[in-house]
């Protein structure tokens, strides 16, 4: 009998691979998790305004390795370089909710 048998929710299936949440490995899954969706985020808006990576960095103030690295969703983000990529590099407003 397979472990996924009893699963019927996305929900479940989240925490059978990654624990409950509060644990260290979901909270792990769920940096992770935030870190793709914003590298996503960023490529699509960079490709849409047809720039490349050097040349979103220039507008940006900061360095194409920067922008490379998350886009590939690796590193830590400084919050205020990712909303000066943005607002400064791309013209886009970000906003931020906590839940």
């Amino acid at each position: 009998m397979s472990k996924y048998n009893n699963i019927k929710t996305f929900d479940e299936l989240i925490d059978l691979e990654h624990g409950k949440i509060g644990t260290e490995t979901r909270n792990k899954y769920e940096e992770n998790s935030q870190l793709f969706i914003i590298s996503e985020m960023l490529k699509e808006a960079r490709k849409e305004a047809n720039l490349t990576q050097e040349q979103l960095a220039e507008k940006a103030g900061t360095k194409k390795s920067y922008i490379s690295k998350i886009e590939n969703a690796k590193g830590n983000i400084q919050l205020s370089t990712l909303i000066r990529i943005f607002e400064i590099g791309l013209n886009r407003r970000i906003g931020l909710t906590f839940l």
